[in-house]
């Protein structure tokens, strides 16, 4: 499916499209109305249509809801459908899937090694962060290393032509919805950041701190 056709089904719904990922908060006012969000989301489909699809994190001011399949690493109609009946489960309940709030709003980190040789560092990553080998038809390029729970950034290679010592070989990618994007950069640039180029904008920004060391926004939009 297209980006877009997958954000378009679940925009509405307060889901957003991050890196492969549909990721949707619901507000709550403690850790025990989290549990009881996480149980009517997992009761919202069956079993089979949950394993391999569904991410929740707790905390005790939202719950963090996250569908992929994850044995693809892409958005296929079982998670559209996922996001639907959920939604509908938990506002039946009385609670509301939102694309975060003011302060906190979805998001999914990656760190990219540029390398000479991919094949001579990616296992020292895979092998000191205990990481696992991502599916190779997601957002990102082969050979990209997941944390196996889903918490920590997703460490991806970068192939290098020659040595560039006059820049960081290690930079951060940060995934937002489109519409996060605009104040992100506006943020980093209030912060004493600089925009170094925004050539492949909408797909990614890149910017670098005061003394050149580089990140990027990102997002879904221009991929397709």
């Amino acid at each position: 499916m297209r980006r877009q056709d997958i954000s378009t089904a679940v925009d509405l719904l307060g889901w957003r499209l991050i890196l492969g990922t549909l990721i949707t908060h619901v507000t709550v006012d403690s850790l025990r109305t989290a549990v009881h969000v996480a149980d009517a989301a997992v009761n919202a489909a069956d079993a089979d249509a949950v394993t391999g699809h569904l991410r929740v994190e707790l905390c005790d001011d939202r719950v963090v809801l996250r569908l992929q399949d994850r044995s693809t690493g892409t958005i296929t109609d079982h998670d559209l459908s996922l996001a639907g009946r959920i939604t509908g489960a938990l506002s039946d309940a009385g609670w509301a899937t939102v694309p975060g709030d003011a302060e906190i709003t979805p998001q999914v980190f990656e760190i990219a090694v540029d390398a000479l040789d991919i094949a001579s560092v990616r296992p020292f990553w895979r092998a000191i962060t205990g990481y696992v080998d991502l599916p190779d038809a997601t957002d990102l390029p082969a050979g990209a290393l997941i944390d196996p729970l889903g918490r920590g950034p997703t460490i991806w290679f970068q192939q290098m032509d020659s040595p560039r010592p006059q820049r960081n070989r290690i930079h951060l990618d940060i995934d937002v919805a489109p519409e996060r994007a605009a104040a992100r950069i506006e943020a980093a640039l209030a912060a004493g950041g600089r925009l170094v180029s925004d050539a492949a904008a909408p797909a990614f920004w890149v910017l670098a701190d005061a003394e050149g060391n580089e990140a990027c926004i990102c997002t879904w939009q221009g991929r397709d």
